[in-house]
């Protein structure tokens, strides 16, 4: 399958291209030709996760991994559960924060670097040499970890993170800042909407983008995206096989740079039972207010308690529009609503009265769809962050201690190795090339 630039049409590479380039020309998303459908669902949802996956996941990548080397990736990525747990009769959380990382973004991030792992040394036995590579990424929290965790070590491979500066929790920081090697961390005086524009100067400077051989890991990057259509599916399976007549199902989406959105829209677009999404923001509140009014105007990013959803003006909304607007999905299946601090705070609290602890993020989803959800739908909320990450936050609201799982009490105590950069691109160009 090919894929095409949504700013610049003519411009259509293959799936390991894509991968490699991350960006088209003119700062464009890359975008499949076609989309697959598939029209035995319930066969598919009665297949296990990986066996699953691979068979999503193929139409997209087939013309540069056979089912071999698909199925070895999606076992390697995928080697950790989405578990779905219920929390009443109507609403029920899928965890997607059981991998290394305790973010959802591990599933991306995971399937990304075993790709481009795989095309790097195919493109190294083609030419006879070993070209650099260099992954630069912003993060608002949770996406740095999952890239740094996924490409630690790979050989060749340079990662360069990005985060605004006091504007994550310690513990998310931690996470990737103290790894070193051939992980490269930049503590950015800005917030997050600065760090995505230097990724995007990165980007349109070619001849920087030549000499250091330019990469992203972002959910920009398509095969994240890929990646996240896969447990869309796992929910709905899990789903089926409760076997409750559950009625229409609604999935209630924490959102931030909007790729966990796209990805569900491309689940819906290839035959998924999903009646329709809810987008819910914090205060950064730049796309349920263009639902209403029709009008692009970002504001200036908001700190709230729910960090990674910091983003005013999210990357991926392109592609969300042109699945709207292109007939893939139906132009009104997305409703979009933003929930501030106070409402936050409730809810986590209202959560923990109902024997679920959660954190912020899910627990604006989880408010949004008491707003929106309808009598006749079975509301999923997406957890996308184990509470551990924001314990101080947490704790603070439910006034109760929390335990740190594994993953984060062997970095707490690490020292943190950022350099402190500014947002001036040319100070971030000057770095890339020393």
């Amino acid at each position: 399958m090919k894929f095409y630039n949504l700013k610049e049409n003519d411009e259509q590479v293959s799936f390991a291209q894509a991968v490699k380039q991350g960006l088209g020309k003119n700062q464009g998303l890359f975008f499949p030709k076609t989309m697959p459908k598939f029209d035995n669902i319930d066969d598919l949802l009665a297949l296990p996760l990986v066996e699953r996956s691979v068979k999503i996941l193929a139409p997209f990548v087939e013309e540069d991994l056979n089912e071999q080397e698909l199925t070895e990736i999606v076992t390697d990525a995928f080697n950790f559960p989405a578990v779905l747990q219920p929390i009443n009769n109507e609403r029920a959380i899928l965890e997607l924060f059981h991998g290394p990382t305790l973010a959802f973004k591990d599933f991306g991030a995971r399937f990304m670097a075993k790709c481009l792992q795989a095309f790097v040394a195919k493109d190294a036995k083609a030419t006879g040499q070993k070209k650099p590579l260099t992954i630069l990424t912003a993060t608002s929290g949770d996406t740095g970890a999952a890239v740094a965790h996924a490409f630690h070590g790979i050989d060749n491979i340079r990662v360069v993170i990005m985060y605004p500066k006091g504007k994550i929790s310690l513990l998310q920081e931690k996470m990737f800042t103290t790894l070193g090697d051939n992980i490269e961390t930049l503590m950015v005086d800005g917030d997050f909407d600065d760090c995505q524009a230097l990724v995007k100067k990165s980007f349109d400077d070619k001849e920087l983008a030549t000499t250091i051989g330019l990469n992203s890991a972002n959910s920009i990057n398509i095969s994240r995206l890929l990646a996240q259509i896969c447990y869309y599916f796992e929910a709905v399976a899990q789903l089926s096989r409760a076997k409750k007549d559950l009625g229409d199902i609604v999935f209630s989406i924490p959102s931030g740079n909007f790729g966990n959105l796209t990805a569900g829209l491309f689940a819906k677009a290839m035959g998924l039972p999903i009646k329709r999404f809810i987008a819910a923001t914090n205060l950064n509140d730049t796309v349920p207010r263009y639902l209403e009014t029709g009008e692009w105007t970002p504001n200036k990013t908001v700190a709230t308690i729910s960090n990674a959803m910091d983003v005013s003006n999210p990357n991926n909304w392109p592609r969300v529009e042109h699945l709207l607007k292109s007939g893939l999905v139906e132009n009104g299946c997305v409703s979009s609503v933003s929930i501030d601090e106070e409402q936050t705070q409730s809810t986590v609290i209202g959560l923990g009265k109902l024997g679920y602890i959660s954190e912020p993020h899910a627990a604006i989803a989880y408010k949004a769809l008491q707003y929106s959800a309808v009598d006749g739908e079975f509301g999923v909320f997406l957890g996308t962050a184990h509470p551990a990450k924001f314990k101080e936050v947490v704790e603070s609201i439910l006034g109760q201690p929390i335990g740190l799982p594994k993953e984060l009490a062997d970095c707490a105590s690490e020292p943190i190795l950022s350099e402190a950069m500014s947002s001036d691109f040319a100070d971030l160009r000057a770095y890339l090339l020393k």
